[in-house]
């Protein structure tokens, strides 16, 4: 008998509707998250591929990053208008080593690679950056509850940037093969999960297929 393969686990991620994205980029946070959250949403990238990023891997005027993926093979994260705006006052006059940095001087131990040898800062961590974002999210996610009730509320994930940012391509109707290099996925499989249409995206279209609105055009 042979061995079938292990269904992958169900992805319940849920993409965030247009109307919660506006409304974290009108949060009072630091330039760092600012920059962070628009080049993960903006780029699509994973969190941990973006806080990898070094300041001599952007390519500032094209708008693109260089990263390295499993095995070594290097590929390229694009972003737009809102993280190029950022980016120059972010790197200020530094020219090499880690672009997202934590605000305190690395401990001793630090592996060089994850310092700034220019300010001495670390990196910032994904743990760190994932708690960052949790913590500024928490009402956000909860609309309905009190600010009391802050302590015991979760935010959202990281990861909802990405998916959300590939989820609204979709919508808007990117061709499979430009998800697929936006994504830098191998498979179609591997973009089922960011196909469901979300809240916004089913009410422009039931409010398109309404035959009084079309009377009304």
């Amino acid at each position: 008998m042979g061995i079938g393969r292990r269904p992958a686990p169900p992805d319940r991620t849920k993409a965030l509707a247009e109307n919660q994205i506006a409304a974290l980029w009108r949060l009072d946070i630091t330039l760092r998250e600012k920059t962070f959250w628009k080049m993960l949403y903006e780029s699509a990238a994973r969190a941990d591929e973006v806080l990898c990023l070094n300041v001599e891997d952007l390519y500032l005027q094209d708008k693109r990053g260089r990263i390295t993926a499993k095995g070594g093979a290097t590929e390229w994260i694009h972003w737009q208008s809102g993280t190029a705006q950022l980016l120059p006052r972010l790197i200020a006059r530094r020219t090499r080593g880690p672009l997202f940095l934590t605000d305190r001087k690395a401990p001793a131990g630090t592996p060089t690679l994850d310092v700034c040898p220019e300010i001495g800062r670390a990196r910032l961590s994904y743990r760190r950056a994932e708690e960052i974002f949790e913590e500024n999210t928490r009402l956000l996610a909860n609309p309905l509850a009190s600010p009391e009730d802050i302590e015991d509320l979760d935010g959202w994930t990281l990861h909802r940037l990405r998916h959300s940012a590939l989820t609204h391509d979709a919508e808007d109707g990117t061709s499979t093969p430009m998800l697929l290099a936006r994504s830098r996925h191998a498979s179609l499989r591997s973009l089922e999960r960011y196909a469901r249409p979300g809240v916004d995206a089913v009410a422009r279209h039931v409010a398109e297929r309404d035959p009084a609105a079309r009377r009304r055009r």
